[in-house]
Formats: C-alpha cells, structure tokens, sequence
C-alpha cells in the first residue's frame, strides 16, 4: 500500500513509519516538525534500507494537503499529527481544538475529495477519564478530564458520524495507553521539546543528569505504594498495532476500536525501580502534590486486539526501560539539530 503518516516524524510516529517500510509499504509523511526533528527519518531509512517521503506542511493547511492528494495515489491514512500536552491544553484549550479537531476535518476533506477513505485515527486512554471499573475495555463510559482528551473524543465521534453516512469509509481507533521505550538500535527515540510531559523520557533525562529528579506527583493514591498505576506499552509493539490495524479495515470495513496496551498495570515507583534493575541507573525522585485530574489507575483491557487483530505485547517494561535508556545514552541531547 501507499500510506500517508500525517506527524510521522514524531516519536509514536517514526517508530511505525518504520514497521510500515519493513512490511514493504510506500509511505509519505506530513509533518511541521513542531515537536519531531527530520533527522528521524534519515534514521528510520537507515534502519529500513528504505526510505519514506518527508514533505514539510501542515494537516490543517489545506493547501498543503490538496496539493499532496494530488500528487500522491494513497491507499490508507494513519493519522497522529496533532497537540499533545494534558497540561498546555488546559491553558490553552482553543489551541488544542483548532489544530487537533480543526487539523483533522481538513484532512478528512482532503481524503474525501481524493476518494481515500482508510483511516487508522492515534487515539487515547485519555478518552476514559476516570475509569468507572479497571481494566478498561473498549466498551467502557468515555468522559475526558481536559481538552486534550476532549480533542480525541471528539474527533472519534466525527470518524464515527462520516462512517455512518458514507459506508465507503473505515476506520481504526486506537486507544493508547502509555507509549515507552525505543528502537532498540538505539537511533531512534521520544525527543520531546522543552521538559518532558511523559514519564519514561523524564526518567532518562534525570538519569543521563539533564534533570535533577523526577517529580513523583502523589503517593496517596489506593494504590500498592500510593503512586499513580499506568499500562506501559513498548512503542515498537505500538508500531506494529497500526501495521495490524491497517491491515484489518481492508478486510473488514466499518468503525473499529481497539485499546493498544499490555493489560497490565505498573506505578510510577515500579518503574523507576524497574528502569534501575535493567539500566543500573540511579534515578532521583521527590514526591509532590497530585496533579488535578489524575485518576489513580488506569490500565487496558486488550482482549478485543488479541480477537480481532491477532496482536498483542511482545515486549517487557524491562525491555523498554533497557530501549529508552540506550536511546537517551546514544543521544544525550536528542536529535541533533540541522
């Protein structure tokens, strides 16, 4: 197939576009490189021996994207571009709508036009809010806690309205939980501007003595050790979740949701403790307040991927703490810029 990877640059992004060369697909990708760096993918076609089309443009330009649909016969679009930060958006929630809602509506424009109606949409746990029962399946009560997680319900619902009036359309919507790790080659990583907003690369950061600790926020939860309970999902069994994803809407059109993580529940402390043992690295911490919003647990229900996509977790915390930490070391102050 040829896929358009919109924010393919990216750290989830740039670990797929390379599950997707290995398969043998073509793929184009469109990225500002607000947050990614496009020496990522001259790594990624190092790693592929193949390479994927970079255009510099904007998802919510359209015409940055009409002109790509007019030069580029796309079978399939997976789409990740957009703003990310639970933090920022509550500060600036009309940012977040006007390019992560505003940028996807454009897009499905651009792919209506051009007759392009494979979507596999970068959702997120986000979406669930405060769990009303753990795991979380698919099918649990959505309710978001900030605009970030609001955008993707939002856009959800969108892909489910153009599906149900257009039965040309398929789509993927992958909820992610908590996305870790590296290519283990170590060439490519998460690279995130300014303080890290996840845990995993602030943990690296504190360890390659960027940061002077972590921020551990809350040890009160109900909990085992009071901190926070998340599922860390190794982002090259992310990557190949999409590949999966692609894959099945082909064959089976509709609206599909599917949660992308292990099924199992780590806190924050356990994965501190975790990234020491495989590592060797120390890790600094301080406790400090809970952030408004936080639920205390939230981990994946992942039997309906398993069913359906015939995909699961291959690798372990333990690997992508090892992963991280080789990226972090082989590039201590990310991406080199230029």
């Amino acid at each position: 197939m040829k896929i358009l990877a919109t924010g393919g640059a990216g750290f989830i992004g740039s670990h797929t576009v390379l599950i997707l060369l290995e398969a043998g697909h073509d793929v184009v990708v469109l990225d500002d490189l607000s947050n990614a760096n496009p020496i990522s993918m001259e790594r990624v076609s190092e790693l592929a021996g193949r390479q994927p089309t970079l255009v510099i443009g904007d998802v919510g330009d359209p015409e940055d994207l009409g002109s790509l649909f007019s030069e580029h016969d796309f079978d399939s679009v997976v789409h990740f571009a957009g703003l990310k930060s639970v933090g920022e958006s509550v500060v600036s929630p009309l940012k977040y709508f006007s390019v992560n809602v505003g940028g996807t509506l454009h897009l499905l424009s651009a792919m209506a036009d051009a007759e392009v109606f494979d979507i596999v949409f970068s959702s997120s746990a986000t979406v669930y809010g405060t769990p009303v029962a753990i795991p979380a399946t698919e099918a649990s009560p959505t309710e978001a806690l900030n605009p970030y997680g609001r955008t993707k319900l939002i856009i959800e619902h969108i892909l489910r309205d153009i599906a149900a009036a257009d039965d040309r359309w398929s789509v993927a919507l992958l909820r992610y939980f908590n996305p870790v790790g590296a290519h283990p080659s170590g060439r490519i990583g998460e690279d995130p501007v300014n303080i890290p907003n996840n845990l995993m690369p602030y943990v690296t950061q504190v360890a390659a003595r960027r940061l002077p600790y972590l921020k551990v926020f809350g040890d009160d939860y109900d909990t085992p050790d009071g901190t926070g309970i998340r599922d860390y999902i190794h982002v090259m069994d992310l990557a190949r979740g999409h590949l999966a994803a692609l894959g099945k809407i082909r064959q089976d059109r509709g609206v599909h949701t599917w949660n992308l993580g292990t099924g199992a529940g780590t806190t924050v402390l356990e994965l501190v403790n975790a990234f020491k043992s495989a590592t060797g690295q120390e890790v600094p911490y301080e406790i400090t307040p809970r952030r408004p919003g936080d639920p205390a647990a939230v981990w994946a229900d992942v039997t309906k991927a398993k069913e359906e996509l015939g995909w699961e977790s291959a690798l372990s915390l333990e690997d992508a703490c090892r992963d991280a930490w080789a990226w972090q070391a082989a590039n201590p102050d990310g991406y080199p810029s230029g």
